[in-house]
């Protein structure tokens, strides 16, 4: 088993490994002969280009050199970057593009198969003998009984209302042909 000390020490390199991560985004601190210059390498270039111009036009050409050179180095380090980060694209483009190609291959051979199995289906049937559907003289048919098997009970009957138990209704109020009670008549 590994110590803490020893697993501790691999975290702390690990954190140190050259990852160079987003270089255009990343924020510099540039230590020139003016003082401090924090940036992304792009305000940094746009920051010493500017004191440059300014130098020049104030008649002092060697810290104009100086500015532009160091707007130079910024310049060198952001066209580096961008050229890694378009060939980081270009790379998971070519990526995309195979394996969108392995994708449609296989789509393309599943196809293939599917198509030579269907065909495959649509060719001689074997021969089947021929069972008759009848059970056998034991009862026995030797398969397993299922529900759908079962014979299907005939459905319940519904029943009929009663009939009302019998009151002293006049015949006045009963119709002579039906022998129902009259249905009440609508006023008039």
């Amino acid at each position: 088993m590994r110590s803490p000390k020893s697993r501790s020490r691999n975290n702390k390199s690990n954190r140190n490994r050259n990852n160079p991560g987003n270089i255009i985004n990343r924020v510099y601190d540039s230590s020139g002969p003016e003082g401090k210059v924090r940036g992304t390498p792009q305000q940094i270039i746009d920051k010493y280009t500017q004191l440059a111009r300014d130098a020049f036009l104030s008649n002092d050409r060697v810290a104009g050199e100086n500015f532009q050179q160091h707007a130079e180095h910024y310049t060198r380090l952001l066209s580096e970057a961008q050229r890694e980060m378009e060939a980081r694209r270009l790379q998971s483009e070519q990526q995309n593009r195979d394996r969108q190609q392995r994708e449609k291959e296989e789509r393309e051979a599943r196809a293939e198969r599917k198509s030579a199995q269907a065909a495959a289906g649509e060719g001689d049937q074997p021969d089947i003998a021929p069972q008759s559907d009848t059970m056998e003289e034991d009862g026995q048919s030797g398969l397993v009984e299922t529900p759908e098997s079962k014979p299907k009970k005939a459905p319940a009957r519904t029943r009929k209302p009663r009939k009302p138990a019998k009151s002293d209704v006049s015949n006045e109020d009963t119709d002579a042909a039906s022998g129902t009670p009259d249905a009440p008549e609508a006023a008039e």
